[in-house]
C-alpha cells in the first residue's frame, strides 16, 4: 500500500491539500505527517483540523519543533525557544491565539517518531529527536541513520526539517553517498543498501522553486518517489499578509525560498 510522506506544511492549506490530491491521484491510501504542521502559514486551524481527520482515518502524524511550540503555553516557551529564534517564537504566539484546545492538544500529545514496516519516520534526526537537529549533510544523514537503524527491523529513515528533497544510502562502506532524486521518478531502495531521505516541506520549499514538496513510499517494492506539486502559492501568500503575519513569510512563497 503506497505511502505519502508530507513533512513541513506550515500552515499552508493550499499546499496541503493540492498535495493531497495529487497523492490520492495516483493510489495512495496511507498517509504519514512527519512534524511541523503549523508555524508561518495564515492558516493553522485549516490544517490542523484536516490532519486531525487523517489522523482518525489512520494517518500517522508527528510532532515537529513548530507544533511544539505552537502547543506549548506562553510560561513554558523558554524552555523549547532561544532568543535567536525570536521571529519563530512570534510566529508561535500568533497561531497558538488561532487554534482552539482541541487542537492543541493534538499537536501537544503527538509523537516524535513511528516505526512503519522498515521504515523509521522522524522530523529531525533520529538520534535525539526533541533536539530538532538537521539531517543537511552526509555526516549528519550517517548519525541519524545509524540511529535509526539499531532498532529493530528498521533499514530506511525518513524525515523532514530541511525543507529540501535529499536521499543518501550506504553500501559496503561506512561512509554515505548522496543520490540526487528527479520529481516523479520511484528509486528502488536496494539491498544490502541502507537510505535515508528527507521529504521536503510541503508548505514552504526553500530551493527557489515554489511547488510543494511531499514523497510516495512502496513498501512492496521499496520504492521511494519525490514529487513537485504546483498549488496557488499567491493565494497561500495574501492569507499570510491578511493574518497579520511578518511579510517575510509572504514572500517565501512567492520567491520559493
Amino acid at each position: 500500500m503506497l505511502l505519502a510522506l508530507l513533512s513541513d506544511i506550515h500552515a499552508n492549506v493550499r499546499a496541503l491539500d493540492a498535495c493531497l490530491a495529487h497523492a490520492e491521484s495516483i493510489g495512495v491510501k496511507q498517509y504519514a505527517f512527519l512534524g511541523d504542521l503549523v508555524g508561518y502559514g495564515g492558516e493553522p486551524g485549516a490544517v490542523v483540523d484536516r490532519i486531525m481527520g487523517l489522523a482518525e482515518s489512520g494517518a500517522i502524524v508527528l510532532k515537529g519543533n513548530h507544533d511544539e511550540l505552537a502547543a506549548a503555553s506562553a510560561a513554558s516557551v523558554s524552555d523549547v525557544v532561544s532568543p535567536s529564534q525570536s521571529m519563530d517564537e512570534a510566529a508561535a504566539s500568533w497561531t497558538r491565539q488561532q487554534l482552539d484546545a482541541a487542537q492543541k492538544q493534538f499537536l501537544s500529545t503527538l509523537p516524535m517518531t513511528a516505526q512503519t514496516g522498515e521504515c523509521l519516520l522522524v522530523h529531525a534526526s533520529a538520534d535525539a529527536p526533541e533536539k530538532w537537529r538537521y539531517v543537511d549533510d552526509a555526516r549528519s544523514a550517517g548519525v541519524s541513520l545509524d540511529s535509526g537503524i539499531s532498532q529493530q527491523g528498521v533499514r530506511h529513515v525518513f524525515g523532514g526539517h530541511v525543507h529540501h528533497q535529499t536521499l543518501y544510502y550506504r553500501g559496503t562502506g561506512r561512509d554515505l553517498m548522496p543520490f540526487k532524486p528527479a520529481p516523479g521518478v520511484a528509486i528502488a531502495l536496494s539491498r544490502p543498501r541502507q537510505w535515508i531521505a528527507t521529504v521536503g516541506s510541503v508548505g514552504q520549499p526553500r530551493d527557489g522553486n515554489t511547488r510543494a514538496m511531499y514523497a510516495v513510499f512502496d513498501p512492496a517494492q521499496a520504492r521511494l518517489a519525490f514529487f513537485r506539486v504546483a498549488y496557488d502559492h499567491v493565494a497561500a501568500a495574501a492569507a499570510i499578509r491578511a493574518a497579520g503575519q511578518p511579510e517575510y513569510f509572504a514572500q517565501r512563497l512567492e520567491d520559493g525560498r
